[in-house]
């Protein structure tokens, strides 16, 4: 199944998570009054953009397995990084192909891979004031994590089914109380920037205005991509650091130079 959506502002206006709008301007819970007014400001804006802009989403549903630390997903084959650190003794060393039944079982599993972006226009549109501008990158950011947790909602409940009765509050979604994970490119359990050449072989990230720079960012820079698994056992976790040794394997695995993968994983060496 593969499926391009396309959301109104007021749609998905509440899947906000504003926490991390307050964040990015360096609000913290005791500075409630500018939290307000800051809020205001954005409503309005948000209003403003309702009718003018729009959000898109686009993912795939495939027969997955997993084969070692790799996923493959029908004709494409997604290698891993496992984790060489816990922070527990006694603590398996994560892999995200952990949550997706292995190759060797002579049963196919799924996965799915999806990328969520706004308008270029909303990240071009704007006066010469600064502070607008920046008001406006930042929601178009917030609009476009707000677009994968409403996509990721409509396909566990609808389009792939497995979740067909999930009744959760916005704040159980942003604390991630549904099944499954979608852990999402450049984030701690997939660091690594350039597995987005290999989505957008799968999605075709073009369809929804997504283009890809020669590092492998995503632009518009509001946009959102990554992978949807279902195993009810799956959970987020940090790669952190690997070893020159796993850094070898994983570079041999994605048929990419070492050290050109290792400008892509230096935050992880």
């Amino acid at each position: 199944m593969r499926k391009l959506l396309t959301y109104n502002i007021h749609d998905v206006v509440p899947y906000i998570n504003w926490s991390y709008f307050y964040f990015a301007w360096g609000l913290s819970q005791t500075k409630l009054e500018e939290r307000n007014k800051l809020r205001e400001e954005a409503d309005e804006m948000l209003d403003s953009f309702d009718g003018q802009y729009h959000t898109y989403a686009l993912f795939a549903l495939f027969d997955a397995n997993s084969d070692g630390d790799d996923i493959l997903f029908d004709t494409t084959c997604i290698p891993f990084l496992r984790q060489q650190h816990v922070l527990k003794e006694g603590d398996p060393y994560l892999c995200l192909s952990d949550f997706v039944r292995p190759l060797s079982s002579g049963i196919t599993d799924r996965a799915g891979a999806f990328a969520t972006t706004v308008d270029i226009a909303m990240e071009k549109d704007g006066s010469d004031d600064h502070y607008k501008k920046m008001m406006m990158q930042t929601l178009a950011d917030r609009l476009a994590e707000a677009t994968a947790e409403k996509m990721h909602e409509e396909v566990r409940k609808i389009y792939w089914g497995y979740a067909p009765d999930e009744r959760l509050t916005m704040e159980e979604l942003w604390v991630e109380k549904y099944q499954g994970i979608r852990p999402a490119v450049g984030y701690p359990s997939l660091p690594d920037q350039s597995v987005n050449f290999l989505l957008n072989e799968m999605l075709q990230m073009k369809e929804i205005g997504i283009r890809l720079t020669e590092n492998g960012a995503m632009k518009p820079h509001a946009s959102v991509s990554g992978l949807m698994i279902s195993h009810p056992s799956a959970r987020y976790f940090s790669i952190g650091k690997i070893g020159e040794d796993q850094l070898i394997d994983y570079s041999r695995r994605r048929g990419v130079p070492t050290e050109l993968m290792r400008k892509f994983l230096m935050v992880n060496l």
